[in-house]
């Protein structure tokens, strides 16, 4: 082996001395280790695209700013119109199921907090509840109170991204400002409760990692007094701007039939017209005792399920999140926030699977316990990877290249979400 690679080092040095000789050796050595190219049948599927002369493949992204993430888009275009996408995904594979099946219990709700950074508050909710219900663990009033608020708030903020960014993608610059301004005032708050601005790691298994800190729930308060009025402004400036509508009313549409069939869930799936929201038709915690719509898509400038529903339908949820914090605020029941956590995380034998309503759609966690402390296995129904599965539905007639940028952002996914 060694006598080959001196062999090669001295054909090489050869061929950069320039002999014709060596430099013909150099060449049939590169020839025999060259890979035999690929047939077409060969190739990943979603890979060996049939194009016509008239057209040609485009990469939109993973390096984009406007696929909000390390995302892949193949389009097929013919000129500036697409004819197909093919979305490419596994560019930030997070590995969180098999991390999971590795480690107690009472350390995955840090890695829940990565699934969607966005709405961490949510993600920690929806693996606490799963837990609770496989070992018959009943929360504090208190507890339960608190996580509303908490995944409200976190809903808002989350809700605040997808909108500035938006508007940012469409070409409108203010709007970003202003939705990052007030998002701010919320991780404010949510900083001053659990220690962190994204990651929070505060819902734990049985109840909370602290309580609120005197002085939380009024100032807390006065964000929703400030910020309510602030929707009004956002519509006032972009919702209901001409240019904003005749960009997005009409395009990327999917009806309500379809996006069902998609899986396609939360806003995205509300804006077609499907009236569901599991808050309400399916309640967890105490969401049952809140009074509040859910906002559903209208044809008031378009069709159902456009890029223009898709946004507003965000929107209208901020109102609705301000509603139900007006009423769990003023009624936290006192207790203690820790009452119930268990000193030893250790679930019957059994399996379980709990979904809740995120700001992206439904998340749902299934876990089997063998009995021991370490999950046996966890497997998590990521909202997200479900909505940009759909969005080869999404092309219209004569969609254009600058339309997918509108369409990508309607969905506001997050590719931690889909990559898990």
């Amino acid at each position: 082996m060694l006598s080959f690679l001196k062999n090669v080092k001295d054909t090489v040095v050869g061929a950069l001395i320039g002999t014709e000789q060596e430099r013909q050796i150099a060449e049939e050595l590169a020839a025999h280790f060259a890979p035999a190219p690929m047939a077409p049948s060969d190739l990943p599927k979603g890979m060996d695209i049939q194009i016509s002369e008239d057209e040609m493949i485009l990469n939109m992204g993973p390096q984009h700013p406007s696929t909000h993430g390390v995302l892949r888009l193949q389009l097929v275009t013919d000129g500036e119109v697409v004819r197909k996408v093919i979305p490419h995904i596994g560019y930030m594979h997070r590995c969180f199921e098999k991390h999971a099946e590795s480690l107690p219990y009472e350390e995955i709700p840090p890695y829940t907090d990565r699934i969607d950074y966005l709405a961490s508050m949510n993600q920690n909710l929806g693996f606490a509840l799963a837990v609770e219900k496989l070992m018959g663990i009943q929360v504090p009033e208190r507890v339960e109170y608190i996580r509303v608020i908490m995944c409200e708030l976190n809903r808002i903020a989350s809700h605040l991204v997808a909108l500035g960014t938006y508007g940012l993608d469409i070409g409108a610059f203010t709007p970003f400002l202003w939705a990052f301004r007030d998002r701010e005032k919320i991780l404010d708050l949510l900083e001053w409760v659990s220690g962190a601005r994204m990651l929070y790691n505060y819902i734990w298994i049985g109840g909370l990692a602290r309580d609120l800190p005197p002085g939380w729930v009024e100032k807390a308060m006065e964000f929703i007094d400030y910020f309510e009025p602030k929707i009004d402004e956002l519509n006032n400036l972009l919702s209901f701007n001409k240019i904003f509508i005749e960009r997005t009313a009409n395009v990327g549409v999917i009806d309500a039939e379809t996006a069902i069939n998609a899986g396609v869930t939360g806003p995205n799936l509300r804006a077609s017209g499907v009236d569901w929201d599991l808050r309400r038709d399916e309640p967890y915690s105490i969401y049952d005792r809140f009074d509040f719509n859910i906002p559903l898509g209208v044809e008031e400038h378009g069709p159902l399920g456009s890029c223009w529903n898709r946004y507003m339908v965000r929107v209208w949820e901020m109102y609705e999140s301000v509603k139900i914090l007006r009423q769990a605020l003023p009624n936290i029941p006192p207790g203690d926030v820790k009452e119930a956590i268990p000193k030893r995380v250790r679930p019957p034998k059994g399996e379980v699977y709990v979904r809740t309503e995120s700001p992206r759609g439904e998340y749902g966690f299934y876990i089997i316990s063998d009995g021991s402390g370490t999950p046996y296995r966890v497997k998590c129904r990521a909202p997200s990877f479900c909505n940009i599965s759909a969005i080869s539905e999404m092309l219209g007639e004569g969609t254009m290249v600058a339309d997918m940028v509108a369409i990508v952002g309607s969905i506001d996914i997050v590719l931690c979400d889909i990559d898990r």
